[in-house]
């Protein structure tokens, strides 16, 4: 049975949390003999979200978290669902728009996501939150 980590990512508030590091050092202690094959990251939360994007220009992130605001602003009129909060249904709406998993192939024990990517948590929740992310090493 291959084992399963789980990388806990404490959160201040809604926005992209770079994970990159933790998920990196994740699957090296799931993979120490460097072998290939694929590394799955999931996300136990319906109001947050985890992406691979731009990660050297700290201005592309606040384009990223900007453009999630404009697109689920919390003023619709439709919205019903705020027993948590203002932030409750913007947040489940920005999560469907998201992923909830990842997949990244991995060769000679590394994961190649590009020059200038980096792993996000994305966190729509306004307050603090302890985010749990699975991850496990799948040989092949």
């Amino acid at each position: 049975m291959m084992p399963i980590k789980t990388q806990i990512v404490n959160t201040s508030g809604e926005g992209f949390y770079n994970i990159t590091k933790e998920i990196r050092h994740c699957a090296k202690e799931l993979n120490p003999q460097e072998r290939d094959g694929i590394l799955v990251l999931q996300i136990q939360h319906t109001s947050a979200a985890l992406c691979v994007n731009e990660a050297f220009d700290p201005s592309a992130k606040e384009d990223m978290e900007n453009f999630l605001k404009y697109l689920v602003p919390r003023d619709l009129n439709f919205i019903t669902h705020t027993a948590e909060g203002p932030d409750d249904s913007p947040s489940h709406m920005k999560s469907i728009l998201m992923q909830t998993g990842l997949t990244l192939i991995i060769e000679d024990g590394e994961f190649d996501i590009g020059r200038w990517s980096g792993i996000y948590l994305c966190e729509f929740r306004d307050h603090k939150q302890e985010r749990k992310v699975k991850v496990k090493f799948i040989e092949g």
